[in-house]
């Protein structure tokens, strides 16, 4: 699954300059540079810990800390099944296994092309639509099975 990625270091540059290089600003400039590779990657962790004066264990402590940051390559397509109680309730297990099937993953991991990250979610918020997935921005609601693999299947064309 390693995929190269390039560094865009001006750009990583611009997120730090923008919170004045603060290392009370760590989590937001992690969230920031998270936005444009979905993850953090390892050299701009040591880049963080060079201008921002803070320890790598703090980097490691928010990044394992905030289910929005990884240090990990996560897929273009973050998919987000609700798991709360009101989704739960309303068949949210099922939904997971049908993603889990159809996108030959387990809950927690990406797949091989990078694509899709498939992630459990306390509450989304839309209660009242449940069960509900996201799709890095996106809410889908008033799933089943079916109707939430024609979701990803919409986001697989995408991918082609």
């Amino acid at each position: 699954m390693e995929e190269c990625v390039q560094i865009d270091w001006q750009e990583i540059d611009k997120i730090i300059e923008k919170y004045k290089s603060d290392h009370e600003a760590l989590l937001m400039i992690m969230q920031d540079i998270s936005d444009i590779y979905n993850y953090v990657p390892p050299e701009a962790v040591l880049l963080l810990e060079d201008r921002l004066g803070v320890r790598k264990s703090l980097i490691y402590s928010v990044a394992t800390f905030y289910k929005t940051i990884s240090l990990e390559p996560r897929g273009k397509h973050i998919i987000n099944v609700c798991t709360g109680t009101a989704c739960h309730v309303r068949g949210a297990d099922k939904i997971m296994d049908a993603l889990q099937e159809k996108l030959k993953i387990k809950e927690g991991q990406t797949t091989d092309d990078l694509h899709f990250t498939l992630e459990a979610v306390r509450c989304v918020g839309c209660c009242a639509s449940g069960p509900v997935i996201t799709v890095n921005q996106e809410t889908y609601g008033g799933l089943d099975r079916s109707k939430a693999l024609k979701v990803i299947e919409e986001y697989e064309k995408d991918a082609s």
